[in-house]
């Protein structure tokens, strides 16, 4: 985005360090220019001339003079524009600006401060990560050499109650490393959302929903479940990247086949209205509480429970599918009838 105006009126010293001092330069030359051109209306036009026609000359001048000093300061809010688009980008697609520093002004401290901000900000994201990264190996590694020595033990043929507490050093370990696992997915999906960009794509809703279905066929087998879908529009161009709408899709069908009875039925229904597309997934499984609704999309939400054969919940699944949705702009939700009752999660 173009500051050559702004970048001209900072070459003249007095005005170099006062934004305000720039919108008053720019009024002031806007006021008198109708002075100035009346001026030399009357210098060297007609000496007959009618009070009319100055009025007239007066008025066209003093209009000319406006939409000029209008369209100058437009240009002089360049700088603020160009800062709300940097940050409006770095929110949305967490693309980094290059914006201006050198300037002295107000606004050129604004821009100083938001490269600043935004620099340190990644720099501790990245920092944060490494770090979680390099402990999440150490502990791995922790867990795993306390996991093969419980295995040694076994392979020992100990005593009935050694063997019980081995057993138990088996499991908690297995559970940490599984957490562990999951702390770092979380962490890598995470990032991985933050820099998928805002744009709009047209999105063939049969190739996604095929997607779905294929990447979950185990375990629909696994529980003789049925997925049905139908979808009222075979394409659209809708602002989200598709393989987040897929795997929003695909944790949301998980969670239905997970908390769904054997033999039970998964719907996926695409419905479009004059604005909208909604998306939604019933099944006829266990439902929840109302009062539970509130903390369902939480992270690391205590309303995690087994499903109906005991298939373990990792806390995320939910969490990041309304991250998803959220950054797109869209809203998720989730309705039940109750206990027992099924559910139904709508995008």
């Amino acid at each position: 985005m173009p500051m050559t105006l702004y970048e001209k009126l900072n070459a003249i010293p007095f005005l170099r360090k006062k934004y305000a001092s720039k919108f008053l330069f720019v009024a002031f030359l806007g006021i008198h220019i109708p002075l100035i051109g009346v001026s030399l209306f009357l210098l060297f036009g007609n000496q007959e001339l009618q009070p009319m026609m100055i009025l007239v000359v007066t008025l066209v001048l003093t209009l000319l003079a406006t939409l000029i000093t209008l369209l100058v300061l437009k240009k002089l809010i360049k700088p603020i524009e160009l800062a709300s688009s940097a940050l409006v980008n770095y929110r949305n697609n967490r693309i980094i600006p290059n914006l201006p520093t050198q300037f002295q002004d107000e606004t050129g401290l604004l821009l100083a401060n938001i490269q600043s901000s935004i620099a340190d900000y990644e720099a501790y994201i990245n920092d944060k990560q490494d770090l979680i990264y390099l402990l999440s190996h150490d502990l791995r590694g922790f867990a795993a050499n306390a996991q093969g020595l419980s295995t040694l033990i076994l392979d020992e043929n100990p005593s009935e109650i050694i063997a019980e507490y081995a057993h138990l050093i088996t499991d908690s370990t297995n559970q940490q490393l599984a957490f562990i696992e999951t702390l770092i997915t979380l962490i890598r999906d995470e990032d991985e959302i933050s820099k998928k960009e805002y744009f709009a794509n047209q999105i063939d809703f049969n190739d996604v929903l095929s997607k779905v279905s294929g990447q979950l066929a185990a375990k629909l087998i696994s529980k003789n479940c049925t997925l049905e879908y139908a979808t009222q529009l075979p394409t659209a161009l809708i602002h989200i990247d598709e393989d987040l709408l897929v795997r929003v899709l695909i944790n949301l069908t998980d969670n239905a086949i997970k908390f769904s009875f054997p033999d039970s039925v998964i719907k996926i229904n695409m419905i479009q209205d004059s604005k909208n597309i909604l998306i939604q997934v019933t099944d006829a499984g266990l439902g929840f509480k109302s009062q539970d609704l509130e903390h369902l999309f939480d992270k690391f939400t205590s309303k995690s429970r087994l499903g109906t054969n005991n298939e373990a919940s990792t806390g995320i699944g939910l969490y990041l599918c309304k991250k998803i949705i959220e950054k797109y702009k869209g809203h998720i939700y989730a309705e039940s009838s109750g206990v027992h009752k099924g559910s139904t999660f709508s995008v």
